[in-house]
């Protein structure tokens, strides 16, 4: 079980490479006019990568301690960090890097499958960075792996 969590916070920084990767190569070749099979599959790197970890995460809450819902548990910060916000904010990212993903791919103009990586990864991000345990959050008991 420990190795599986270790497994799941190291994962998180190659997700996040993944999807930094993909917003900075949306900004640089938003304007060029091509959208490449590179760019293809960086794109979809970084969603596979936010669909690994749900799966890796979904058994960690049915196996750690970390989620219980005994009563009183919305008043604990680390229960209810773990027990809701945590796996509402991550099934929610995931959502919409799918969507976002599919959005830029229907596109027919490169600058808009580009322009519409940009905007919907930047917000799995930004979600993503709210729904993680920093380790400065020092009631979560989270860690850098």
């Amino acid at each position: 079980m420990g190795a599986l969590v270790h497994v799941h916070s190291g994962l998180r920084w190659l997700a996040l490479a993944l999807l930094l990767f993909a917003i900075v190569n949306a900004i640089l070749k938003r304007k060029s006019g091509k959208y490449e099979k590179g760019d293809k599959m960086l794109n979809l790197f970084a969603m596979v990568m936010l669909h690994i970890q749900i799966l890796v995460g979904t058994i960690l809450a049915f196996v750690t301690g970390k989620i219980s819902y005994v009563e009183g548990w919305m008043k604990n910060p680390q229960l209810r960090f773990f027990g809701l916000e945590h796996i509402l904010l991550m099934v929610i990212a995931v959502t919409l890097i799918t969507i976002g993903r599919k959005k830029a791919e229907k596109a027919l103009d490169p600058a808009k499958k580009h322009k519409t990586i940009l905007i919907w990864y930047t917000i799995v991000l930004i979600i993503i960075f709210a729904a993680i345990p920093w380790p400065f959050r020092t009631a979560l008991g989270g860690s850098w792996f």
